[in-house]
């Protein structure tokens, strides 16, 4: 397995008790971090993606719940409510990965974490919802954020 899939693993990890519990996500990447042994790149790119999607959860939920016909966030299985939460983060603001390679990438995390059919209701939501992304007017990049598909970020 690759850096990056154990980062969204262990981002999914983090979210996952957060979205219990709802407790200061800082003190719960802590907490996170000292009981497993890692670090570096995946532990700074698993940190991202959980900070990034706690901090645009209402705009990443509103998205979701758009595609994910007849299923509430609430009625999600926690698993995969947060494996969606972070691909659509990566999807909107980690433009360095190729939407497929998020979309496979959440599918087989979701079938690894979650029900034997997860998979193919990730892939059918995030599919939807990529192509929303690909259709809308490209993002601006941000302090902290990659230029949307075809833009620089100078001039």
């Amino acid at each position: 397995m690759g850096a990056r899939r154990d980062a969204r693993e262990c981002a999914l990890q983090i979210l996952y008790q957060w979205d219990l519990r709802r407790d200061d996500p800082r003190a719960l990447v802590r907490t996170f971090w000292d009981a497993r042994a890692g670090g570096g790149e995946v532990r700074e790119f698993a940190d991202r993606l959980a900070f990034s999607t706690i901090e645009n959860l209402g705009a990443i939920d509103a998205i979701i719940q758009r595609h994910a016909v007849r299923w509430r966030l609430d009625r999600m299985e926690t698993a995969d409510r947060n494996v969606l939460r972070i691909a659509v983060q990566e999807l909107m603001h980690e433009r360095e990965t190729p939407p497929a390679v998020v979309i496979d990438e959440a599918i087989e995390v979701a079938r690894k974490f979650s029900k034997s059919d997860s998979g193919e209701f990730v892939n059918g939501v995030l599919d939807s919802i990529r192509r929303e992304l690909d259709a809308a007017p490209p993002l601006r990049a941000t302090h902290g954020q990659r230029p949307a598909h075809g833009e620089t970020d100078h001039g």
